[in-house]
């Protein structure tokens, strides 16, 4: 209960601290990409419970002539792919903080359809609040494995403190100047996950 008051209170004074930040990327995404600015798609959260994740999306809609969706690496560009490397596509996900969906810290909130591919150990990543942050992400984000991404969740759960969560959103800072580990080793975004290898 205190890190979830937390995790509001800082969510509402960082709203209003970045609101020039959300109207100047709003405004640059609506130009150069179109609408809508904010790219919404459900998630599981707490105990698998679904809500609604919130980013500034990067990438635009185009489609080949058979009305698919052009690769990710074909759909970012300009501003959108600026916005994405320095975490700010992140920003609307205060409001899931607010809303009290998402915390500041804790593993990262994944696609629905990964929910039946986890094993027994995966699943305890759902046994706290997803994170704008987590330990995943500031020991290689999209940079490591799967099977990485989720060990790190894991022990995450399982040590978590206010000391850790610290130490992480310090960690995350340094990321995100350094603008390191945005891109996975194939891709301007990972790949989707397939299950655990036997």
């Amino acid at each position: 209960m205190f890190k979830t008051l937390m995790d509001k209170i800082l969510a509402f004074f960082l709203i209003i601290l970045f609101s020039p930040i959300y109207i100047v990327v709003s405004f640059l995404l609506y130009w150069k990409i179109g609408s809508p600015i904010i790219f919404r798609q459900k998630r599981p959260g707490y105990k698998e419970k679904i809500f609604s994740i919130y980013k500034f999306r990067t990438m635009s809609n185009e489609t080949d002539e058979n009305g698919n969706l052009l690769p990710d690496e074909e759909r970012i560009f300009g501003v959108g792919k600026f916005v994405r490397s320095i975490s700010l596509d992140e920003l609307p996900q205060l409001f899931n903080v607010l809303k009290g969906e998402m915390s500041f810290v804790g593993p990262r909130p994944l696609l629905i359809e990964y929910l039946p591919l986890y094993n027994e150990k995966q699943k305890k990543r759902h046994n706290v609040k997803p994170g704008i942050t987590g330990w995943a992400q500031v020991n290689g984000r999209n940079a490591i494995s799967w099977e990485e991404k989720f060990e790190f969740d894991v022990w995450y759960v399982e040590k978590q403190s206010f000391l850790l969560d610290m130490k992480i959103l310090w960690m995350t800072f340094l990321k995100v100047v350094q603008r390191s580990d945005i891109n996975s080793k194939t891709s301007v975004s990972m790949e989707k996950f397939r299950g655990n290898q036997e």
